[in-house]
């Protein structure tokens, strides 16, 4: 992790590559097997406009993002977001959720790190932000 950081930097950004296949193995391991998250029926009987990723998944994606620039999963004081709009994960092609983390405040030994998470065009994840302990 840097030591000299200014507002505005980005201090992580990657892709992630959703898949049927991940929501699957993401409801074994959390034990939410609502069947809007791998049902196409399912998701279509309730108005949903397909088989959405878990929030609580696209969130742990999106914090996951600063770890290796942190080193230490640790320093993570806060975290928090709004779930705006669902991601849509397709049968065939799945669904791409970009994460863009930038620094948005420094303070006492402390920085808020501003998570853009978005599918598409689309911000997934609203007021997104991790308070780390710089050091």
């Amino acid at each position: 992790m840097s030591e000299t950081l200014t507002v505005g930097d980005v201090v992580a950004e990657r892709t992630v590559h959703l898949t049927r296949e991940s929501l699957v193995r993401y409801a074994g391991a959390s034990g939410d097997f609502n069947p809007i998250h791998y049902r196409d029926d399912v998701a279509a009987a309730v108005g949903l406009p397909g088989v959405l990723a878990h929030g609580m998944l696209t969130m742990g994606l999106a914090v996951e993002t600063i770890v290796p620039w942190l080193g230490d999963a640790g320093r993570i004081v806060e975290y928090g977001v709004r779930f705006t709009r669902p991601v849509v994960v397709d049968a065939e092609t799945g669904a791409e959720v970009t994460v863009v983390a930038k620094v948005g405040a420094i303070d006492d030994g402390n920085a808020r790190i501003d998570l853009t998470v978005s599918h598409g065009d689309t911000t997934v994840l609203g007021k997104a932000q991790v308070r780390v302990r710089l050091a």
